[in-house]
Parts: C-alpha cells; structure tokens; sequence
C-alpha cells in the first residue's frame, strides 16, 4: 500500500513554483483556522527555489495568509546565522524579509550555540506553540524535507546506530559525514507526528536513492520517514519510474 503522493515534474523550477502554489493554498484554507499553524523549513538548492517562488507568489497577499505562521526548521548547521552555510540565514534572504515576516513569528534554532542547549531550546520553543501528539511529541502542521544522494532527510544519514535513530528527542545534536559535519535536527518521531510532509527531491545522482526509498526498504532516512508515516507528498524532477 502507497504511503506517498508522487508529483513529478519535469525540471526544478516547475517543482518549485507547483509546490510554492500549493503551499499558498494550504495557507489560505488555514489562515480561516483559529490557532497558530506550524511549518518547518529545509535547507538545499531546491528550498531555496521553493522559497524565492513562495515569496513572489504570496507577496499580495502575505499579511492575510502568513499572519498567523511560525516558522521553524527542520535541521540547522551549527554555524551562526549570517554563515553562508546557515539554513536559517538562506530562508532570512529568500523569503523572511522579502516578506517582512516579524520576528515573533520565526524560530530559528541558535546554530552558534553549544548544540545540546541550542537543541534544547530548539524543542523548548516549538513544544511551547505546537499540540502533542499521544506520545508526547510536537504536532508540526507542515515539513518541508529535500534528500541527499544518499537518501538523508533534515540532517538524518544512513548509518545511524539504531538506538540513536529511535530516540525520542524532538531535536537533537549530531555529527554527519557531509560538511559543516555538527548539526542539529528533528528526529524521526517528531517526523512521523507532523501533519503533513512534503519533500522537494532534486538534483543530479540522487535517482536511485530516491527509488529505493520509495521502495520503502527503510535502508535510507528517507525510506524509514515515508514507512512511519501514513503520508507524505513527494514533488521530485528526478527521472524516475511511475
């Protein structure tokens, strides 16, 4: 049985105005909503596409569909916010201040602290906004994940020992094998609890990982998200089979 949506698209900039667009829809059918509505960001080429096109799309209408959404990320170098490197720092400029998003409403997780406070924090601030789920964890009405070649999803990589991979820490410090190595993100529960998800997969050498993951093997990240959760919307231009 089919865990995932998969909407594909034939180059990167149609990926990212068609999920921007549908984005904006979401947001307008939550903004009618009571109550704050949650998004985490991602980092990588295609977020930063995505974002540049969410931001002139929903310009006109940015005081009335944005009013009442908090941003947060899904992971973060820890690295401080004006680092090229800085997820939070490439969403400052794509899309926040193009759309003068005030402050209250961003949540960035404070790369150049000590990584356990800066995770601490991190979950502190978004457990303080969010629901809970059953068991325990934040309900994230929407993540934004892109994919490595090897099928990493946040700053989650294939090889994580097990015990690592099921722990319960909504955010978490780790150390990866792509640079900048220390990072900071969800884990997987905090995944599998969030409302929607959606992944934006692009870039070249990453067709087979994303075939397998769709396998749902769970030998890669991506994999182990989409088998823990009911659902997921997968936009991609990878040439990959139906």
């Amino acid at each position: 049985m089919s865990h995932f949506d998969l909407l594909k698209h034939p180059n990167p900039e149609s990926l990212a105005q068609a999920a921007a667009a549908a984005w904006l829809d979401e947001l307008g059918r939550a903004a009618t909503q009571p109550g704050p509505y949650l998004v985490a960001l991602s980092g990588g080429r295609i977020a930063a596409r995505f974002l540049q096109r969410a931001s002139e799309l929903g310009k006109a209408s940015a005081d009335k569909i944005f009013r009442s959404v908090h941003f947060f990320w899904g992971d973060e170098r820890c690295v401080p916010p004006d680092d090229p490197e800085s997820n939070f720092g490439m969403a400052r400029q794509c899309f926040l201040q193009p759309l003068r998003i005030p402050e209250a409403q961003i949540h960035r997780i404070r790369g150049e602290d000590q990584p356990e406070l800066a995770a601490a924090q991190a979950e502190a601030e978004l457990c303080s906004k969010a629901q809970r789920a059953a068991n325990g964890q934040p309900v994230i009405d929407l993540v934004f994940l892109g994919m490595g070649p090897e099928g990493h999803v946040c700053s989650l990589f294939p090889g994580e020992p097990e015990d690592l991979a099921l722990s319960p820490a909504v955010f978490r410090p780790v150390v990866t094998p792509k640079p900048p190595p220390r990072r900071i993100t969800l884990g997987y529960p905090a995944l599998a609890a969030a409302r929607q998800v959606w992944l934006l997969a692009s870039g070249e050498g990453k067709e087979e990982a994303l075939r397998e993951s769709l396998a749902q093997t769970r030998r890669t990240p991506l994999a182990r998200v989409l088998a823990m959760r009911s659902h997921t919307r997968v936009f991609t231009d990878l040439a990959i089979p139906t």
